[in-house]
């Protein structure tokens, strides 16, 4: 990675809250970049290098200053962050306050307002660095739930840019949004974009009732009235536009990766690892109260207990990648997954065959895709999730038309992905149906559905959202 000085004024600039690569600090106190490409790198990362584009976020280390550089002609613009600022904007407001709410509350927000504080500084910060990097009539893509009110902010320091926002996590009802004290800053902030994009058509309703409810200004007080139609706010003389945009993945990347020998390879070795059982169950998913991680161990083991499945049989692995562990509900939520796991392998696994495998760790991409191909149902169950990304690429990796997934009605996916088994993870009894439809399926109904989930996966790629976004926004798009 090249690091030199920063060019001039970018016209394409995403701001989010981490940068596409991440400061590392070595054992021996030395420091490095390192990239970090998840599903929104790989989407936004072609717009921005053809239009000499900037990004804008932190760099993942709290107390460090680091100045603007360039990364083969992508522009990276570190924003600080103290670490009292990491701990009440990122941990609290935007992680123990807007998480659980816009989660349906399925544990107790908190609303502290030394964090709604450090949140609006913060927010601050990332809307005068963005000013500072745009080009005049540049347009600028905000993104996800800890930035909501740099739209406003930004709007008011550059007028003349082109602002967009898309909310990564679902938007919620709004009986639970107006439990919010900050309500009202809120929606104003994401009404200083000239485009809202949701994942799902209920969230993009939700907020323009929220509009029309909260952000009204009085015109005797020489203030801009708030008006509202079908996809459409009118702020003053200023519209803005409202919708959903369904994000997806680089599905064909997956689907070539998973066509190579070594991956075929590497998954007849994982299938004689786990002593070749008859039937896989694979759980991928961030260590989150919100994924249902519990639901499906639980019908694991009931499962298990009734008889229906024999663990010499069918073996579930679940991969729970390590997230916010300073936060006391998350170490309670692990230790809870664990004993729940250490429970099962007591009563039903035997010396060198555990029922469930399970890895608190993060897993590279080569590994991922191995797990994809060898598993026979995918799991996905959380109680809430805008749209669930693990779901999608189980379907791209699997070519060879086998598979079947069992997916929660509660992730934003289900509403393309109908073709999966469809559940609610509230319902153990329909969990466990689910799981032995789809341990039991026929193979020509297998392939049938799985031909379809392929279809809407490969058609409907992460380049396409990005594009349908930024089509949207009015954005000039560079092939």
């Amino acid at each position: 990675m090249s690091k030199g000085s920063t060019p001039d004024r970018a016209d394409f600039v995403v701001v989010a809250n981490r940068l596409p690569v991440d400061l590392e600090r070595l054992d021996d106190g030395t420091e490095r970049w390192r990239h970090s490409p998840g599903g929104l790198v790989t989407a936004l990362e072609p717009f921005l290098r053809a239009r000499r584009g900037a990004w804008v976020g932190w760099p993942g280390v709290a107390d460090i200053e680091v100045e603007s550089f360039s990364d083969d002609g992508l522009q990276l613009h570190p924003v600080p962050l103290s670490a009292d600022e990491f701990a009440e904007y990122y941990e609290g407001f935007s992680n123990a306050t807007l998480w659980p709410l816009y989660h349906d509350v399925v544990v107790p927000p908190v609303y502290n307002r030394s964090w709604w504080n450090a949140y609006r500084r913060v927010n601050k910060r990332f809307a005068e660095a963005a000013a500072a990097v745009s080009a005049e009539g540049a347009t600028v893509w905000v993104q996800d739930y800890q930035l909501q009110l740099v739209p406003a902010m930004l709007r008011e320091l550059r007028p003349d840019l082109r602002i967009g926002f898309f909310l990564h996590i679902p938007f919620p009802p709004v009986e639970l949004f107006m439990q919010l004290p900050w309500r009202t800053e809120i929606v104003r902030g994401l009404l200083g974009a000239d485009l809202v994009g949701f994942h799902r058509p209920g969230g993009a309703q939700n907020f323009l009732w929220l509009a029309r409810r909260l952000a009204g200004f009085e015109p005797s007080r020489g203030q801009v009235g708030v008006r509202s139609r079908p996809g459409v706010v009118q702020v003053g003389d200023r519209t803005v536009r409202v919708g959903a945009f369904p994000i997806s993945i680089a599905a064909a990347g997956l689907d070539k990766l998973s066509r190579t020998k070594e991956i075929q390879q590497r998954v007849k070795m994982l299938r004689a690892e786990l002593g070749n059982p008859k039937k896989i169950m694979l759980g991928v998913d961030r260590l989150d109260y919100t994924k249902g991680i519990d639901v499906r161990l639980h019908a694991m083991h009931e499962l298990l207990a009734e008889g229906h499945i024999k663990a010499e049989d069918v073996t579930m692995i679940q991969i729970a990648t390590p997230s916010r562990e300073r936060v006391e509900h998350y170490k309670q939520m692990r230790e809870d997954i664990e004993r729940e796991v250490g429970r099962i392998n007591g009563e039903f696994g035997r010396v060198g065959h555990p029922a469930v495998h399970y890895l608190h760790t993060s897993v590279d991409r080569k590994d991922l895709v191995t797990f994809y191909c060898a598993a026979d149902v995918m799991v996905v169950t959380p109680v809430r999730d805008g749209m669930n990304l693990v779901c999608k690429e189980y379907v791209a990796c699997r070519h060879d038309l086998g598979g079947a997934l069992v997916l929660s009605e509660f992730a934003g996916a289900a509403a393309e992905l109908t073709s999966a088994f469809l559940v609610n993870p509230h319902n153990l009894d329909g969990v466990k149906d689910a799981l032995l439809a789809a341990l039991d399926i026929d193979e020509a109904e297998g392939r049938r559905r799985m031909r379809a989930l392929r279809r809407q996966v490969l058609t409907h790629d992460v380049d396409r959202w990005a594009r349908s976004f930024l089509e949207a926004l009015g954005a000039p798009l560079v092939e």
